[in-house]
């Protein structure tokens, strides 16, 4: 288990490298940097002195190792709108994001695992196709359009929920169930297709000649084995959620990290879109590290790799 848990680590980091060899270059491969920042009337003269300055005339593997080298620390530069530091800019932002990711994996499992049990369970019957029928809709309506449509209806027209901001519970209730929506339909279809497989295994056949309850054969006999492929569907959906959210708090105007890299993107402070970028990366590393981890508890043949 300790070789197992020691080369996901290596692999995290080494995810978390190639994450920052990619926004390094795709930086410099979109062109002169400089002109990517830098304001439409500025003369050549000052955009020679910002190269100098900003160490843009060095040789390219110069500016890569001066920038993992600031990377290992942290250090991205300052934003070019905020004067201040960029990490710092964007991990104000991470409380907003982590609330609203935890809180729609917290909905997507709540639902979408007893959505799919109850489907696996009532196979073939009015309830399997209803819930089949939701989880082909949550995963084929656009998030964006569905969150426009939420605030069409339930603040626009109803009046019940805020539009958009973050602040008492009232806020988070569309933008979770809006980034909620595609991995609930996902976790009830797998958990759909695993129960009806596992519940045709042998050992729940004898379950039930030994005249356990059904509760007892779901619950201890057959969410056991079918959690192993749950643990490692959910590492993969939380990068789904984090991906999620880079829309999702645009629509709703959630003040938390994919919001605030999309205003840079836009406002070209480039130095707060990669401490976003990297930041993304590292919490999706370590969201499946821990996937990982709790996959090599569940399943214990993993312990012997």
């Amino acid at each position: 288990m300790k070789r197992y848990v020691i080369g996901r680590v290596i692999s995290g980091v080494l995810v978390v490298f190639l994450a920052l060899t990619a926004v390094f270059f795709m930086l410099r491969l979109s062109g002169d940097p400089v002109l990517l920042f830098a304001p439409m009337d500025t003369s050549r003269q000052d955009m020679n002195a910002i190269r100098e300055r900003m160490g843009f005339n060095d040789p390219l593997l110069v500016q890569y190792g001066r920038f993992m080298r600031d990377a290992v620390q942290l250090d991205f530069g300052n934003s070019s709108r905020e004067r201040r530091p960029a990490m710092e800019v964007v991990t104000d932002r991470l409380p907003a994001t982590i609330q609203l990711g935890a809180t729609s994996l917290l909905i997507a499992v709540s639902i979408g695992i007893p959505l799919g049990i109850l489907s696996a369970v009532k196979h073939g019957s009015g309830w399997d196709k209803f819930a089949r029928f939701i989880s082909v809709l949550g995963q084929a309506v656009p998030g964006f359009w569905l969150g426009v449509i939420m605030i069409m209806f339930f603040s626009v027209r109803l009046g019940w929920l805020p539009t958009s901001g973050r602040g008492s519970w009232e806020h988070i209730i569309m933008p979770a169930l809006t980034l909620a929506a595609f991995s609930m339909a996902r976790y009830a279809r797998l958990t759909r297709s695993t129960f009806i497989d596992v519940l045709g295994q042998d050992y729940i056949r004898t379950a039930r000649a030994k005249g356990l309850t059904q509760n007892i054969i779901l619950w201890r006999h057959a969410f056991k084995n079918a959690s192993v492929s749950l643990i490692t569907m959910t590492g993969l959906e939380i990068g789904n959620l984090i991906a999620g959210a880079v829309v999702i708090e645009q629509v709703f105007a959630w003040p938390g990290m994919g919001r605030v890299m999309v205003q840079s993107l836009l406002n070209r402070d480039f130095a707060v879109v990669t401490a976003a970028v990297v930041l993304f990366a590292a919490m999706y590393t370590f969201a499946n590290l821990m996937a990982d981890l709790a996959y090599g508890w569940v399943n214990p043949t993993v312990r012997l790799n």
